[in-house]
């Protein structure tokens, strides 16, 4: 039979809740369940945040929720997701928000994110996401490396130190003019670098996000991201490091596991001080490699160099899926929040399929 099209009286009233309308078996509930374990860690130190007195704001609790489904879901700006927030009840019920209750204007969403989120909280939820991994984590072998964030600056953008930006030379051509980072600066974004990751490749307005992952399950245990430069790789990498290291014993045998761009002589040497043994890609062209046959000779060296492309599979979810392959935030305080805040959205979705392969 036909069913009937013909325009009747809408409902008043809905006698279905939004915990009745989200089936049994859905990914986001282990994963809803689990950043509310994190989240109410964490009051007491976001409670230190707000002032006593004054008009309450966004809950800090489902801004970061609202973040968590950017993340997931691939929205690409607040605009957009106030917009889901409105009529999808999936996320209004991830977030904590009833049917009828009214969505933030998406200025003040963002007003609200800027003044919670920095490094500090970032690395908090960071912590706190890691530490329900217990079990599930190797604390001895690692890998570690680093990839590029596209800066949200054009090139037109990038002009002289000296140039005045109202002034007549503002908005002519560069075509053909040589620039650096010595003489020129983005004045969009004046903490993005010019920098290629490799040759052959153009040079971009970047940053770098760096991670350390655990070879077991390819979770991440350090993140952060630093300026565009040659070095920094390795400065941040010997940084990561050192945090994992100083927390376990210093006669814990640990490996560290690198591409070939990390095989240098003066970081082989610091990680080794750090004692752990590099397990870095020997780069050979036209140098000498700072790893030689008693490092390589060992049978863990190869299954180490094996374990290296669990460190990519993060930096395809967040360029992807994340969305940073090219960030929608200007200054490098912004993006070192973002990038942490994505690193722990990856293990925080990981964290339950993980616990329930081992169940």
């Amino acid at each position: 039979m036909r069913g009937n099209d013909v325009k009747q009286q809408p409902g008043m009233f809905s006698y279905v809740s939004l915990e009745e309308r989200i089936r049994e078996d859905h990914p986001l509930r282990a994963v809803r369940k689990l950043g509310d374990e994190v989240l109410k860690s964490m009051s007491g130190k976001l409670g230190k945040l707000y002032s006593e007195v004054g008009r309450p704001s966004i809950a800090p609790e489902r801004l970061l929720r609202a973040l968590l489904l950017q993340a997931f879901y691939s929205i690409r700006s607040e605009r957009q997701l106030m917009e889901q927030l409105n009529y999808n009840l999936l996320f209004r019920w991830f977030v904590g928000l009833e049917i009828d209750d009214e969505v933030w204007n998406h200025a003040v969403f963002s007003k609200n994110r800027d003044r919670l989120l920095n490094q500090e909280v970032a690395q908090l939820f960071f912590a706190q996401v890691k530490a329900r991994a217990e079990g599930l984590m190797s604390d001895e072998h690692f890998t570690v490396d680093g990839t590029l964030i596209e800066a949200w600056a054009s090139h037109k953008s990038f002009q002289r130190k000296d140039d005045d930006e109202d002034g007549p030379e503002a908005g002519r051509d560069f075509h053909g003019e040589k620039r650096s980072n010595q003489t020129h600066e983005s004045k969009t974004d004046p903490d993005a670098r010019l920098y290629k990751k490799s040759y052959g490749q153009e040079a971009k307005l970047s940053y770098l996000g760096h991670t350390l992952v655990e070879n077991r399950n390819g979770l991440i245990t350090a993140a952060m991201a630093t300026e565009a430069n040659g070095k920094a790789e390795r400065q941040a990498g010997a940084r990561m490091l050192a945090g994992i290291r100083k927390k376990r014993s210093k006669h814990a045998r640990m490996t560290l596991g690198a591409d070939k761009a990390y095989d240098a002589r003066d970081f082989v040497g610091t990680v080794r001080g750090l004692g752990v043994t590099p397990h870095f890609t020997q780069n050979n062209t036209n140098r000498r490699s700072a790893i030689d046959g008693r490092t390589t000779r060992h049978p863990g060296y190869s299954i180490s160099l094996s374990k290296r492309w669990l460190v990519e599979k993060p930096f395809g979810w967040l360029k992807q899926t994340a969305g940073l392959k090219k960030v929608k935030l200007r200054g490098l305080e912004k993006v070192r929040w973002l990038f942490v805040f994505g690193c722990a959205a990856y293990n925080l979705l990981r964290i339950p399929k993980l616990r329930e392969q081992c169940a």
